[in-house]
């Protein structure tokens, strides 16, 4: 099943993040001026402007912000995995980034839950997509 959802789409900006996620790690750009840590990776730091970057890697730990759950696909090729979590998760180290929560038990997902990085294949070319599960448990 991986390959019949799209790969991600990989810019200049975002391929260190998905060769991490390649690698079972989840990167974040962190600011070399300021410090602020962001995502989703992009050119220029969201708090002061600046082009200096680093990536640096997140523990994979966070809580939900909010969810919705889709029983409607807009894709497709998603139609199967209806209905289906997709989240605002509060990582641990400060950024909010939109994902899904995968597992048998997604759909129980609650506000303020902890959640725990996963990665899904994508593609035909080995491509993984950073998801989360419910619980706290070891990334």
């Amino acid at each position: 099943m991986p390959g019949d959802l799209p790969a991600p789409i990989v810019n200049a900006d975002s391929a260190p993040y998905w060769e991490g996620a390649r690698n079972g790690k989840l990167l974040l750009q962190r600011c070399r001026d300021c410090g602020t840590l962001r995502f989703f990776p992009r050119y220029l730091c969201t708090a002061c402007g600046s082009d200096h970057t680093e990536w640096a890697e997140a523990s994979g730990r966070g809580t939900v912000h909010s969810f919705t759950i889709v029983h409607r696909a807009a894709l497709p090729e998603f139609q199967a995995r209806t209905p289906y979590v997709v989240a605002l998760i509060d990582l641990e180290e400060g950024p909010r980034m939109m994902t899904n929560i995968v597992g048998d038990d997604a759909l129980d997902v609650a506000l303020g839950e902890a959640v725990t990085m996963a990665f899904e294949e994508r593609g035909t070319e080995g491509a993984m997509v950073p998801q989360f599960r419910r619980g706290a448990g070891d990334v």
